[in-house]
Parts: structure tokens; C-alpha cells; sequence
């Protein structure tokens, strides 16, 4: 269809149902715009150099405005009538983008603003290392599966089943296509391509013996991963929502923590009712001056380096048991709740899961959903935890007396008389 164009006509065009549309302008020759089904805008010029025709990628919408459109598009226009285009096209070769070129413009032009695990994705493609040397319009649907196939096989199945190249694949075919409707190609390789491995889901819950030897392990670390591993475990939440837990967030006085829709996955408010152990822990930390961020080394960002604090841990949850993932920590919380008699829906608003949230014009209006149970169901869950604790003590206490009778002169009579303390507590 041919319009004159205007900044409120190209601001009110819908996206395409279907197959792309064009608008073309009226007042400049050729000049038109592309709408994708994703509603991305990207201007054109159509004209003829030298006798063939020629479609001429001019910019996107709005970042290229319809003023700067129409001028460039008359610069080319006169250049071509002229001879200067054709010069500039012999003389200097138009630079062939790779996936390496377009990786870090789609983490920053979209992904950071899109997605909350830019990280993931950003990981994911960055592991493609075959792939960055490749033109980003060369790559063809094989040399994606092959490279999945790789990455499969260098990962390995880990207790992941192979879900991270799964991740792969989701997030090379965000990037074509974003590509597609930023104009930098034509079609996507990856279009309908089926993830290379079926995934399964985890069952894995942690043993009383794990649990107790998780805590132990963060009674080791110190600040700040000991308090950090013990939330996470008290709380059930999600392991990036308590390392990036601030100060504001926290109301010590009312007992909450309230995470914001930007701060979690299903992008909903989440009130967090705090047991007695978890304000305990809070109350302990010291804060890092000037920073808002509990957990931190720097005070400008939270913790990180979670893989390495995992392999401390393995040496006290048990090299030879099952795989274990942070993620399983919430599992084992949720379980545990369901042995305390916590009815489903409350255990599923405590872990802020869709299905146990109050929907609708109710959840504008009642962000505070299930708050008393949600308080009782995790101080019923610390209890048990902290009696866990304690067992694990006592258990411990108990080899220690025995071999103290093995061995009388092993250990002092003061020493001897700690330990039946606590047996004795």
C-alpha cells in the first residue's frame, strides 16, 4: 500500500499476521517500510543501479526517524543518479557480520531488556564457539546440530539431561529472530527445529543425612555464603532471588521479604513470610556501607560463584549420592512441608508458583495471598529444620562419646564433659 507517511501512521502500524506488509511513502520514490509479524519496522528503498533492481536497507524504525529516512533515501537517490554509489560499492566491500558480530548486539539491543535470563542465553551462545566465525545468513540448519550435538556431548548429561542445549536452541532462535525483524536476514535455519533431547523432569528431593550435611557445609563457608545457603534452604525460594536479596526488600520488624514482579520468574509480586530462624540469620549480617545488596563482597553487585560453593558443599552432602542442585533445595522444602500436612495450594504460594496465585483482578487487589498460612507453613518447616539440626549435632556427639570410651585417654575430662552436654541437651 502506498500512504504518506507520517510519525503517527508508522507509530499506530500493527504487526503482521502472517507474512511481513509494506507501507510505501509518497512523497520519496522507493521509500518504503517493513512491518514483521513481531512488529519490528525497518526501512527500505527500492530503485534500479544500473539496470537491476535494488532493495537498499536504510535502518530501523525508530531509531532511524521518517525525516532521517526520507533525507538518506535522497542521498542515495541522487548518488545513484550520479555514479558515486556504484563507486562506493567497488571500492569498499559492505563488512559480512558473523554470529560473533550479532551475539553482543542481541544481548544488549533485546535480550537485557527482554528476558530476565539474558545470562543464560548470553552462556548459551557464547558455548556456540564454531558457529562465531560463520556470516550470520551462511549458517545453515545443519551446522546448528551440529554444534547442539557438541555441545551435548562436551556438557554431558550431569543430572541435566541434556536441558542446557535445550536452552541452546531457545536462545539461537531468539536471536534469528530478532535478526529477522531488525532486517540482517531473510529467514531463520532453526525455524521448527525440535529440541535434540527430551527432557525429564527432577524429582530429586535431598535425605534428612543430605540436609543435615548441607547445613553443616554452610556453617563452614562463613559470610556470606553461610547465611546465603542456609536462607535459600529455610526459605524455598529461588537461589538468584535470595543472592540478590536487598535491604529494602526486607521488613524485619513485620517479618517479610517482598520480592518485586521484576525480581521474579513469573514476574508477579512475591511476599515472603520469614520464620523465627530466617530473621535470626538476617539480623546477624553485617551490612556493606553504601550497598543496598545483603548479599555482597563489593557492594555493587550480589554474590555469585554458586558452582564453586556447590563443590564445597558436595564434600559434606556426600560425594556418592545422586547429583544435587540448588534447585532441589526448594523441592526438598516443599516436600517436607507436604510430610508437616501443608496443604498443596499454600506450599505452591509460598514458592510463588502460578498455580497457587490468586489471579486476576484479586491479585491487584491482594498481594498479601495466603500471608498466615504461608508464615505458619514455613516456621512449621524451619522448626523441623532446626530440630533436623540439632540431630545431626547430637548424632555427631554420640560417635565422639563413643570413642571417647574406646579411647579414655584421648580426649580431657572438660572436653568429655562438653560432649555428654550434648547428648544431654
Amino acid at each position: 500500500m502506498r500512504k504518506k507517511l507520517t510519525p503517527k501512521l508508522l507509530d499506530s502500524l500493527l504487526p503482521a499476521t502472517g507474512k511481513r506488509y509494506e507501507v510505501r511513502d509518497e512523497l520519496v520514490t522507493g521509500l518504503h517500510i517493513r512491518v514483521s509479524n513481531a512488529g519490528g519496522k525497518v526501512w527500505y528503498v527500492a530503485t534500479r543501479v544500473d539496470g537491476v533492481s535494488r532493495r537498499i536497507k536504510l535502518g530501523t524504525y525508530p531509531i532511524l526517524s521518517l525525516k532521517d529516512a526520507r533525507e538518506k533515501a535522497q542521498m542515495i537517490l541522487r548518488d545513484i543518479q550520479l555514479g558515486l554509489f556504484q563507486q562506493r560499492e567497488e571500492e569498499s566491500e559492505e563488512k559480512v557480520l558473523t554470529l560473533g558480530d550479532i551475539i553482543p548486539q542481541f544481548i544488549e539491543r533485546y535480550a537485557k531488556r527482554q528476558t530476565k535470563d539474558w545470562k543464560g542465553s548470553e552462556s548459551m551462545l557464547m558455548r556456540m564457539e564454531k558457529l562465531h566465525r560463520m556470516r550470520i545468513d551462511a549458517i545453515k540448519r545443519v551446522d546448528v546440530v551440529r554444534e547442539l550435538e557438541r555441545l551435548i556431548a562436551d556438557i554431558g548429561d550431569n543430572g541435566g539431561k541434556g536441558t542446557r542445549a535445550n536452552r541452546g536452541l531457545a536462545a539461537i532462535k531468539k536471536l534469528y529472530s530478532w535478526c529477522i525483524d531488525q532486517g540482517i536476514v531473510e529467514v531463520s535455519p532453526v525455524t521448527g527445529l525440535k529440541p535434540l533431547i527430551k527432557e525429564v523432569a527432577r524429582d530429586r528431593c535431598l535425605t534428612d543425612d543430605e540436609v543435615i550435611g548441607f547445613w553443616k557445609g554452610c556453617e563452614a563457608e562463613g559470610y556470606s555464603f553461610e547465611q546465603f545457603g542456609k536462607l535459600l534452604l529455610l526459605t524455598g525460594q529461588r537461589r538468584d532471588e535470595i543472592a540478590a536479596m536487598r535491604w529494602s526488600e526486607l521488613d524485619l520488624h513485620r517479618g517479610t521479604l517482598t520480592l518485586k514482579a521484576d525480581r521474579t520468574k513469573n514476574s508477579t509480586t512475591h511476599v515472603v513470610p520469614l520464620p523465627k530462624q530466617a530473621l535470626d540469620i538476617l539480623r546477624s549480617i553485617p551490612r556493606f556501607l553504601g550497598s543496598d545488596y545483603v548479599f555482597t563482597s563489593t557492594g555493587r553487585s550480589s554474590i555469585s560463584g554458586f558452582g564453586r560453593f556447590k563443590k564445597r558443599l558436595d564434600t559434606f552432602v556426600g560425594l556418592d549420592a545422586e547429583d544435587w542442585r540448588f534447585h532441589d533445595l526448594r523441592r526438598t522444602a516443599a516436600t517436607n512441608m507436604a510430610i508437616l500436612k501443608v496443604q498443596p495450594h499454600i506450599i505452591e504460594a509460598v514458592l510463588n508458583h502460578k498455580s497457587g496465585i490468586v489471579s486476576g483482578v484479586a491479585a491487584t487487589y491482594n498481594r498479601h495471598a495466603y500471608f498466615d498460612e504461608k508464615r505458619e507453613a514455613l516456621q512449621l518447616w524451619a522448626n523441623s529444620l532446626k530440630n533436623l539440626a540439632m540431630e545431626g549435632e547430637t548424632v555427631a556427639a554420640s560417635h565422639q562419646y563413643e570413642n571417647l570410651h574406646r579411647a579414655p585417654g584421648s580426649l580431657s575430662v572438660g572436653r568429655a564433659g562438653d560432649v555428654r552436654a550434648k547428648l544431654e541437651r
